[in-house]
């Protein structure tokens, strides 16, 4: 890679990283492209659990997953798919543990 070339990544990855910790994940999610009715399916069988292993796959090559997923939780989200956890999942995860 050519030194100018990487000063740009380097500079463009700073950049992302400060846009990301003020809050701004959103610019960068994988979905921002993608049909937002995907991301709510409208049960947990049938079709519904191909649609959200769908949603799911985009998550997966997302990086600002954790950004969304934490926002989900902080926010109480209750529909919908973020950062690649359903609302059962989510759940699930503020369940105290014992």
């Amino acid at each position: 890679m050519s030194g100018a070339r990487e000063r740009r990544q380097q500079v463009g990855e700073a950049w992302t990283t400060w846009l990301v910790s003020r809050g701004q994940w959103r610019l960068f999610a994988a979905c921002r492209s993608a049909d937002p009715d995907l991301f709510f399916p409208i049960s947990d069988s049938g079709p519904a659990l191909e649609q959200a292993a769908e949603a799911k796959a985009i998550c997966s090559t997302c990086r600002v997953r954790r950004e969304c997923l934490a926002f989900a939780l902080r926010t109480g989200q209750a529909h919908g798919i973020w950062g690649g956890a359903t609302e059962d999942e989510r759940a699930a995860a503020r369940r105290p543990r014992t």
